[in-house]
Order: structure tokens, then sequence, then C-alpha cells
């Protein structure tokens, strides 16, 4: 396996006009990738994802010095320079998920210990995730994702290609794959097997993890991957509310950090009972390591929607960032007696007929519930995040008022 301190971004940095934006859009991908990455290389016992983490890592570095020469740059007068805080204050905090990250993937570099029971939990919490080095023969290689249509015919999505030093973060149908290209794969496990050993010529070996039967640990493992989910969409959410400048989502982004910080609690008592009934309790560090990891990405949404919440303007460069895509989250209050009141979500996608997918919903009295992979029905005083385009997201809001 390569290293990753070959990086070129830990070659010397001078200033050079970049754009903002590019840079911004940029290390928001990264960030969301390298969350993905670090937990799929610790739950999967997966060095080389780990590897490719620690690559990242460096590159959001690289990404981050550049992003503050710009800014600093741009910054003339006391107008630009309160527009510009909240911009620092993401970078900042983008940065700060990408070493969450890379301490997440550390617990396996470092052999720091993970219990059997991460891995039990995993087909209620995560697809699977490869790292894979395209063979010269492969029947995928100068193909582009549109001609081999993978995700249609068997689930897996390409989610990032590195080329040598570079990445691309978001293949498109016009992407193609070249010879020796490290694609990263994610999908079903009854799948992604054959699409990996057809990429690679190597042989993928699915890893049937050990029963634990310990009862606080289970408790300690469902709540971490639950804390996961929540940091990860508080950093969706985040993003969102800064791009669109939207009050209500950067409150929803304090209530997800809230919600994280009691499951931390509540996880690390339960670590801690854990200790005494297993055979090693030195293998529970990594937990340890894991939930702290985990509360850090929550406080770094949290810093991300800071900006908005302040109701500081939202400079230029930040909402040019956003203009290339129309889909956007939007939150909704489900009114009683309203067209969505009662309506089922299965599988994210609403009873009504409307093009939006929910992604979570906040009830009342009950905390979060994600739905994407479970039935629900909404309820009026729900409040649900869904995300979609612009036009079906106006339409959305009007189901759910009377």
């Amino acid at each position: 396996m390569d290293s990753p301190e070959d990086d070129a971004s830990a070659t010397p940095i001078e200033y050079e006009p970049v754009s903002v934006k590019d840079v911004l859009v940029e290390m928001k991908d990264t960030a969301e990738l390298l969350i993905d990455l670090s937990y799929s290389a610790v739950l999967h016992r997966n060095e080389e994802l780990a590897a490719e983490v620690l690559r990242l890592e460096r590159r959001m570095d690289y990404l981050e010095l550049r992003a503050n020469m710009s800014l600093l740059m741009a910054a003339r007068n006391p107008s630009d320079a309160e527009r510009l805080a909240p911009v620092l204050n993401i970078v900042s905090a983008t940065d700060q998920i990408s070493d969450a990250a890379g301490d997440i993937a550390k617990i396996l570099i470092e052999e720091i210990g993970l219990p059997e029971a991460m891995r039990a939990a995993l087909p209620e919490a995560v697809e699977t995730l490869l790292r894979g080095i395209a063979a010269t023969d492969s029947a995928y290689v100068d193909r582009t994702l549109g001609e081999i249509d993978l995700e249609s015919e068997t689930g897996v999505r390409v989610i990032a290609l590195r080329r040598g030093d570079d990445w691309l973060l978001n293949p498109g149908p016009e992407t193609a794959i070249h010879a020796d290209d490290v694609a990263l794969l994610r999908g079903p496990d009854s799948e992604i097997g054959a699409v990996y050993e057809e990429l690679t010529g190597d042989t993928y070996e699915s890893v049937v993890p050990e029963d634990d039967s310990i009862a606080d640990l289970e408790r300690a493992v469902d709540t971490i991957i639950h804390m996961k989910n929540l940091s990860e969409l508080a950093v969706d959410l985040a993003y969102s509310s800064v791009l669109f400048d939207d009050a209500e989502l950067a409150e929803e982004v304090s209530n997800l950090e809230v919600e994280v910080d009691g499951l931390q609690s509540r996880f690390e008592a339960w670590v801690l009972q854990a200790a005494a009934d297993a055979d090693d309790p030195v293998a529970l560090r990594g937990l340890i390591h894991l939930g702290t990891s985990t509360e850090v990405i929550s406080d770094a949404a949290l810093d991300i929607s800071e900006g908005v919440r302040r109701d500081i303007d939202v400079h230029p460069v930040v909402r040019l960032a956003v203009q290339e895509s129309d889909e956007i989250l939007t939150r909704v209050e489900v009114v009683a007696n309203s067209a969505l009141d009662g309506s089922t979500v299965t599988n994210g996608v609403a009873e009504q007929d409307v093009t939006m997918s929910v992604i979570a919903i906040r009830r009342p009295g009950e905390g979060w519930l994600l739905v994407a992979d479970a039935d629900t029905e909404l309820r009026g005083g729900d409040i649900v995040i869904a995300k979609g385009t612009r036009t079906a997201a106006a339409a959305f809001v009007e189901l759910a008022t009377p």
C-alpha cells in the first residue's frame, strides 16, 4: 500500500489568486467524504480506507491555507471583515471536521482497538464502502460511469476517484475510469464484492463479525452509530443553512448538537459499565476516541452555522458556491390536519405526490428520527428535514399547511 505521506499538499504554499467559491465547495465536499471514509475504515477494519482519510486530511490542510490567504486579501475595510468573519469560521470548522475524521482513522492505524460489536452493528448502520485500484484489464477501464451504469445495475456507486494526487469528489456520468485510478465504491454488501473484483481483479472477502452479548456494550454501539448519523446530518444542515441563509436550518443544527451532547454522556457511561464485563477492557479505548471525535464533528457543524444564527449577512462568495445546484434542504413543520399529517414515509419517500426525500424528523418529546431506512407516519407538530428541488420544496411546504 502506498503511503499517505506522499500527498502533494505537504509541499510549501505561496499565495496565488484562486476562486474562494471553488475552494469552499471543495472543502465542503471533502469534509463530507472524510466523515464517510473515516467511519467506514474503522467499522470495516480497512487500513487502505484509513490511509485515504489521512491523504484527504492533508489535502484539507492545503485547502484551508488557500482559503485563508484569499479571504485575508479580500478584506479591505471593516464591512468586508464583518462579512468575511463567518466565512473564516466555516473554513476553520471544516478543518476541525477533517482533523476529527483523521483521529477516527487513527483508531485503526494506531491499533487503539474496537470491540467486534461495532461490526455486528454494520448491517443496520452503513452500506459497505471499499477502496479499489482499477486494473489495466478491467472491463470498467476507459469507460464512463454512464456507460458502465453501475448504480442502476448493482446499486453500487463510485463516490470518488483519486488519480495520483488529484481527487474527483463528485464523479458524474461523463467521468471515465482510468487504469490505476483509486476508486471509492459504496453499495450493498451482496453486490459490492462482484463490482470490486471486476474493477481490481482481486477477490473480495466479506468478514463475518463475532457476536457480543454484553448488554451495556450493545447499547454503547447503538448510541455511537446514532451519534454518527446525527452528526452527519448536522454538517449537512449547517452548510445548507449558510448557503441558503436559512435561520431555521441553523436552529436545527443547534438542536442536533444538543442531542449529540446528551447521547455522548450516556454513551460514555455505558462504555465504562461494559468495561467491567469485557474480557479485554483495553479494546474499548477506541470507542471512547470515536465518541469524542463524533462530538467534535457536531460542534464543528454548530460553528459553521454561527454566522446565520447571529444574523450576519452571507458574503456573496458563499452564495456563489450554491448557485450551481438547484437541490436544497428544507425544514417544514407539519401542521395538524394538513395533507402531510398522517401520511406515510417509506424509505424516505413521502406518500404525497411530491418529489422530496425526507431525511429526518424531529418529533416533540421523542427527539430525532432518521428515516432513510425506515417506514414512519408523519404527525402534526413534526419538524421534517427534506431534500429536493426548490420547486418541490415549495410544494412540500404547502402540503404541510391546511
